[in-house]
């Protein structure tokens, strides 16, 4: 006997398999009211410019991986950014990737670093931060926008192929604060890494004064508050609010000029003095971006994540010991 279905109850089947599915390819889903965090919005596959996506250094990347970009829910706010899997696996563990700079990140960008981390057998999500990229929002430099990257993780745990219980995460330049800043508020992050990250914005906006008219408006109350604000954003000043099971990779370059590496030696310091688990790897004349060494720090990277992500291998301890 053939059975018969109802418009209205096959509509609520494809509802429930796109609330499983958190959001399918190209489709953008009724939100609730109020938008759950981290709940996935809208999905669309990231495409490359015609001759790119053959290109050696993208192709075999695009072969194994479906890199998106997505729009997710933070705070009630719509919030871009980008979503990278594995074409095979399950149960992958995960990385959170901050992005550095105040400009959004651009697909080829996407592919070549969210793709390339992905390939080494990780979900691989990032945001843009809100008010960037045509998300909702103000755009803070570390203020509520970290709840874009906190919010990251249920978006996470929504993900089928995604185990939430191994989250890794990696930030770069402004990236490197709002990751501090994330590992105040969460212990559910395996393992993190900064590059060439910012510790000390006190610092940071003393050697680089170019920069204080683009960053200092982004900063809520600056004018009324400047030493809570920029002391909020310093590393440096509260090492032991840190998610004190998390180790940091600290990586820097002896000829950045963007953030000086003496900001990732002092926090490797700090980090010293109260037993915080940590590596630091400084490269002589590696700039900010650390193309100089790329072979070696995308080795140091990805051993990294391998180790206290992927495989969960304890922390050596840092108390000092006589063997």
């Amino acid at each position: 006997m053939t059975r018969r279905f109802r418009a209205g109850s096959m509509a609520s089947i494809l509802a429930a398999l796109l609330a499983l599915l958190g959001a399918a390819p190209g489709t953008s889903p009724t939100p609730a009211t109020p938008l759950e965090n981290g709940r996935l919005i809208s999905v669309s596959a990231v495409h490359l410019r015609p001759g790119l996506e053959a290109r050696p250094e993208f192709a075999p990347i695009l072969k194994d991986v479906d890199v998106s970009s997505i729009t997710y829910a933070s705070d009630g706010l719509k919030v871009k950014g980008y979503l990278a899997v594995p074409k095979i696996g399950e149960h992958l563990p995960a990385v959170i990737w901050n992005r550095g700079g105040n400009r959004p990140t651009e697909d080829l960008d996407a592919v070549s670093v969210l793709g390339a981390l992905a390939r080494r057998g990780f979900v691989v999500v990032a945001s843009q931060y809100r008010g960037t990229a045509g998300g909702e929002g103000r755009a803070e430099f570390g203020g509520a926008d970290v709840d874009d990257v906190l919010n990251l993780i249920p978006l996470l745990e929504a993900q089928p192929r995604a185990d939430a219980s191994r989250i890794g995460m990696v930030g770069w330049s402004r990236g490197g604060m709002m990751t501090y800043l994330a590992l105040t508020r969460t212990d559910r992050i395996a393992a993190a890494v900064v590059a060439s990250g910012i510790s000390d914005l006190f610092d940071w906006l003393e050697k680089r004064r170019d920069m204080q008219n683009a960053v200092t408006p982004l900063i809520r109350d600056f004018k009324g508050k400047k030493e809570e604000a920029l002391a909020a954003r310093s590393a440096i000043r509260w090492p032991e609010k840190l998610a004190p099971k998390t180790p940091f990779l600290i990586l820097a370059g002896t000829a950045d000029y963007s953030v000086n590496a003496k900001q990732s030696i002092d926090m490797a310091a700090a980090l010293l003095a109260i037993h915080h688990p940590f590596r630091l790897v400084v490269f002589e004349g590696g700039g900010h971006e650390l193309r100089e060494h790329k072979e070696e720090l995308d080795r140091l990277i990805g051993d990294w994540l391998d180790r206290y992500v992927r495989d969960r291998k304890p922390v050596p301890g840092l108390v000092p010991r006589k063997r």
